[in-house]
């Protein structure tokens, strides 16, 4: 058999903190690890995105710009990774174009090698700026499409969109599969159904919450998956990735023998082991398999935070009505995968629904604004009777989201005069405002000044 070394990607300063200690690493205890992390040869390693941009202005008083120098510069012979929400960017909703080109441009400067662009409905209208832009500069760009179960989340729905990102000239394409509910079998049919259709070689993103991880990516790696997602053991399995050292062992000796030492990868777990030990309080995860996420398909973060919300407001008691409630209410939308930021629409919307004792008595903003096509087509079609009554005689939005936001750099930069210069700061405020303006006043005093002169 003709050797076919499996590429890796390591997850520990993205995915994985943000599953298991909710994206409360901060960068100093990322450094020394960095540094040996760059010795190991991985593919890549995921370390910005998603929520870390964020976190580190809300709760660490850090800035993420900051961040990707840094281990670039711990790092220089690997590359740096980076999941962006298409058009969403790290944040929650859709911006301008011009916002998002010089994101990207700036994300490059900065040192990010590889853009993983994904969207919560799968409309690839919402990965194109991102894509053109990422191939213009001279990047990685790794077209992503979300593996969820519904009747409309067929393996034909897959590769039709995954051929569609290949037109818009993708590098890598990626399945991701966020909530862990890709079976092995599964795995393998759609890994050498991609293989045939594709020509770019084929990544693996999944999560052990189900306990399916490592039996997924091995059964991806026999039907010809080209590169696989793992994390450092202690940050490993449940709502994690499945760990490095596991798959790096079972593939050993074998056509598929990643080439990776063993031994640094222990050396490199002890300290990650000890450096975890600062975190405990933030731990969202005790690493077992959550049995109910296959039948419900509530990502492990979503269920924990709604449990939550549910108690502080004295209604735990209505936990299962919710539960039974959100499968109906993603039909109602279209199945849309629950993926940030639509597991949050459904869970809120299925929430209201019982709490008030009437479906759709009161309809959220943002269910309000799926329905409208706000966020692009969903997979399925949504609930017409719904859809009318909520828009009344509005007509839904069928054009790319996008080309209704006007530009807004130029508006921005005014807004920020005498705040900062910086292109880096100018897209930090421009993601998240507020947070951002409590953030650079934090980090310089003086500020307060500027605003009350």
């Amino acid at each position: 058999m003709e050797k076919k070394p499996i590429k890796i990607m390591d997850t520990i300063f993205r995915d994985a903190s943000q599953s298991k200690i909710a994206t409360r690493m901060k960068l100093e205890d990322m450094l020394p690890i960095a540094e040996k992390l760059d010795k190991v040869g991985y593919h890549s390693v995921e370390m910005w995105g998603g929520a870390t941009f964020d976190s580190c202005i809300r709760y660490l008083n850090e800035d993420p710009w900051e961040r990707v120098r840094e281990l670039k510069k711990r790092m220089p012979n690997t590359k740096m990774q980076m999941v962006i929400r298409g058009q969403s960017l790290v944040g929650y909703r859709h911006y301008p174009d011009d916002v998002v080109v010089c994101f990207v441009e700036k994300a490059a400067e900065n040192g990010i090698d590889i853009f993983r662009p994904f969207d919560a409905l799968d409309d690839v209208r919402n990965l194109k700026t991102v894509i053109e832009t990422v191939k213009r500069i001279g990047k990685i760009a790794e077209g992503t499409v979300c593996y969820t179960i519904s009747p409309v989340h067929t393996t034909r729905l897959i590769l039709d969109k995954a051929r569609q990102l290949e037109d818009l000239g993708i590098d890598l394409f990626c399945l991701k599969d966020m909530a862990g509910l890709l079976d092995p079998y599964t795995a393998y049919k759609i890994i050498k159904r991609l293989k045939k259709s594709l020509n770019v070689p084929i990544h693996l993103h999944t999560h052990d919450t189900c306990g399916m991880g490592a039996m997924s990516c091995l059964k991806a790696v026999e039907a010809g998956v080209d590169i696989i997602d793992t994390v450092l053991s202690p940050f490993s399995e449940g709502t994690g990735q499945p760990p490095t050292e596991s798959l790096v062992m079972a593939l050993k000796g074998t056509p598929y023998d990643t080439g990776l030492d063993l031994n640094l990868l222990a050396e490199i777990a002890d300290d990650v082991r000890e450096m975890k030990k600062k975190y405990k309080e933030f731990e969202t995860d005790m690493g077992g398999v959550d049995s109910k996420i296959m039948v419900t398909q509530i990502p492990g973060g979503v269920m924990s935070n709604m449990a939550a919300q549910l108690k502080q407001v004295g209604a735990l008691h209505r936990l299962n009505e919710i539960l039974e409630e959100i499968p109906k209410v993603r039909k109602d939308l279209g199945y849309i995968s629950l993926v940030t930021p639509t597991s949050q629409i459904i869970v809120v919307q299925a929430t209201v629904n019982v709490i008030t004792g009437e479906r759709y008595k009161i309809i959220t903003n943002e269910t309000r604004e799926l329905l409208r096509g706000g966020y692009g087509e969903t997979p399925g079609p949504v609930n017409p009777e719904l859809q009318k009554r909520v828009l009344k005689d509005e007509e839904p939005i069928t054009c790319r989201p996008a080309d209704l936001i006007p530009n807004a750099m130029e508006r921005l930069r005014k807004e920020l005069k005498g705040i900062s210069t910086s292109e880096e700061d100018l897209l930090t405020y421009a993601l998240f405002p507020h947070i951002a303006l409590n953030f650079f006043k934090r980090r310089t005093p003086e500020l307060n000044l500027l605003e009350s002169n």
